[in-house]
């Protein structure tokens, strides 16, 4: 009976010690926005040659996070809808189409460009014009999300 009366005096001490404890540790510092270690270059969306039709963005990404992620999703502002699109080789030809989440590692380097990945923005608003510039919003794993701004090109410009 001594022994468990001391053991629960022991558990009762220490649990004070560790509660006093708690009280003077540091609030913990809130994750950076964004996705560090991501940055994007040279953006740029082109819009079609026919209107009605999709435009599409290209930039360049470089990744240097410590976190291997993927880039699951693509918005743009002033479209309907965005889809990221890659082509891919389907029954002997290349096809365009969109693409699975696109894996990300420390030292990633994509370009975003005709015949290779790219984002697609369907059903752009009429405010969208040439010499103008829309933001471009990339979701990676886990919800983190990176924006940029690119200048809006016309059809014949250079991509």
């Amino acid at each position: 009976m001594k022994m468990t009366r001391l053991a629960a005096a022991a558990l009762l001490a220490s649990s004070m010690a560790l509660a006093a404890c708690g009280e003077t540790t540091e609030p913990v510092a809130e994750a950076p926005a964004g996705v560090p270690g991501l940055s994007v270059e040279n953006a740029r969306l082109v819009l079609p040659p026919v209107a009605g039709n999709p435009a599409a963005v290209y930039f360049d990404l470089t990744y240097e996070g410590d976190r291997g992620l993927s880039i699951r999703r693509a918005d743009v502002a002033g479209a309907e809808q965005s889809q990221l699109h890659a082509y891919a080789e389907y029954n002997g030809k290349m096809e365009m189409g969109e693409t699975m989440p696109i894996a990300i590692t420390k030292g990633t380097k994509i370009a975003f460009e005709p015949g290779g990945y790219h984002i697609m923005a369907f059903n752009l608003s009429p405010d969208v014009q040439p010499g103008g510039k829309v933001e471009v919003t990339l979701t990676v794993s886990g919800g983190d999300k990176y924006s940029f701004e690119a200048d809006v090109k016309a059809a014949g410009d250079d991509r």
